[in-house]
């Protein structure tokens, strides 16, 4: 059967909003060549293969998280030991030589092998809150909270830390409304 589209150009605009109707799911090889399509599906596995690398987490892991209200616990190696440590037991998260160390609540220190922006997905944002670029804090960690130069808030935690857990001026609000909103 002759369509009144075949003697027109592929890529003419009157083409491109009937073609759906004239041959189906054939449209797209007519508006797209097979170069262009074969390009489209090597992106995607690019994609594909960049983000298994760098071992984001899996989408279907993200929904469970985030509907049963974050990861509950933390496999850990220490003294040629695997444990694991409740969420529920951590004080908060931060970097020490540039690599994630839990806190505990019983001054245990355990490392762990996901960067603070891994762990601040995994996690309840409810329970935790990301001060700044070295800590994650958990809500029952926080002592009480002081104003700072500057704007900003100073955090004390009910465990000694020789930092300072500052809260920038843009995170002031945000972080506010975290404490009151539970």
């Amino acid at each position: 059967m002759e369509t009144q589209f075949e003697n027109s150009s592929p890529r003419s605009d009157g083409y491109r909003l009937q073609a759906p109707l004239v041959n189906g799911n054939d449209h797209a090889l007519k508006l797209f060549s097979r170069q262009d399509i074969a390009n489209a599906f090597e992106k995607i596995m690019e994609f594909k293969n960049f983000f298994q690398q760098q071992g984001y987490i899996n989408l279907k892991d993200q929904i469970t998280i985030l509907t049963s209200g974050g990861k509950k616990s933390f496999l850990v190696f220490k003294n040629n030991k695997y444990f694991n440590v409740l969420t529920k037991n951590i004080a908060f998260f931060y970097i020490k030589y540039e690599s994630s160390v839990i806190m505990c609540f019983d001054k245990q220190e355990y490392f762990v092998n996901y960067s603070l922006e891994q762990i601040q997905q995994l996690l309840g944002e409810k329970q935790f809150f990301r001060l700044n670029r070295q800590y994650l804090i958990n809500f029952n960690a926080v002592k009480d909270v002081e104003h700072y130069f500057a704007r900003k808030l100073l955090v004390n935690p009910v465990i000694p830390v020789k930092d300072k857990l500052l809260v920038s001026k843009e995170k002031v609000t945000e972080f506010l409304h975290w404490l009151d909103n539970r």
